[in-house]
């Protein structure tokens, strides 16, 4: 449920007339609906409660500053892929303790940093990286969190261009390997062996896939728990954007008409400039 509402002809943003936004500010012109925001958050904050859990915003998807601090006053985490999306979350008043740091470009200098802010885990990729953390940790003094990123095999029947969770696919160390990966990394200096972290896919609108990777990644984090003392499993990817039913805002009639046929598009816009 979202809070874009027709009332008459006019289209409202919770309670403000999206005319009068315009009038204030031109065109074009982006609007987010705090309350929308608030609103899926605690539905998924809510569906988790039985478990110990943290929601992390996948910063990539919007680095809004009032978009980082409606979820950061909510209590949510976030998903950061650079030191300058841990700034924004930092500059919106979201607490670093509660991001993770992922990608597969860390530069020395991002790991510098993201250590020094007390980040909750680095998401690492490779074993190259994990020495290249504990390398930075140890000249820091400091203890590094980090998840390995599991690649569990399990296609995600998300779109071909990001799905993450297949051995077709760069991203992560492969399933039967992690236990060996995890062994070595126990003895590296300075890391901590906070959890274990997969990413099967983007704009995922079934949970199936997921269910799939947790029955299969699930019994091998019970047993690297055992031996690790693990904090947390991550089980990405991303919660997809359901677009049909988000066209069917309004009246669904409106989008049979000339005014609807002719919303603006990218190439209409580029066309005015």
């Amino acid at each position: 449920m979202h809070s874009f509402r027709y009332v008459g002809r006019e289209l409202f943003c919770e309670d403000v007339a999206l005319t009068d936004l315009v009038r204030k500010h031109g065109t074009p012109l982006y609007v987010y609906s705090q309350a929308t925001l608030s609103d899926h958050y605690s539905k998924l904050d809510t569906a988790l409660a039985p478990l110990d859990h943290l929601i992390c915003f996948a910063m990539k998807s919007n680095s809004n500053l009032a978009v980082i601090r409606t979820f950061a006053d909510l209590g949510g985490g976030f998903d950061t892929v650079s030191a300058g999306e841990i700034q924004r979350v930092i500059a919106a008043g979201g607490d670093p303790g509660k991001c993770v740091f992922a990608g597969v470009g860390k530069t020395e200098e991002e790991i510098t940093f993201a250590l020094k802010q007390s980040i909750y885990s680095f998401n690492v990729e490779s074993e190259a990286e994990l020495i290249r953390i504990s390398k930075v940790a140890v000249k820091l003094k400091k203890i590094a969190p980090v998840a390995v990123r599991v690649n569990p095999n399990v296609d995600a029947h998300t779109h071909a261009k990001i799905t993450t969770g297949t051995y077709d696919n760069k991203f992560g160390i492969q399933f039967e390997s992690i236990e060996a990966v995890y062994a070595r990394a126990a003895k590296l200096p300075n890391i901590r062996l906070r959890g274990l972290q997969m990413h099967i896919g983007s704009q995922l609108t079934n949970v199936e896939p997921f269910r799939q990777a947790v029955e299969k990644v699930g019994p091998l984090v019970t047993k690297l728990n055992a031996r690790h003392g693990f904090d947390f499993f991550s089980i990405g990817g991303g919660i997809g954007i359901v677009y049909e039913d988000a066209l069917a805002s309004g009246d669904a009639a409106w989008w049979k008409t000339a005014a609807g046929r002719e919303i603006l598009t990218p190439d209409l816009y580029a066309k005015t400039l």
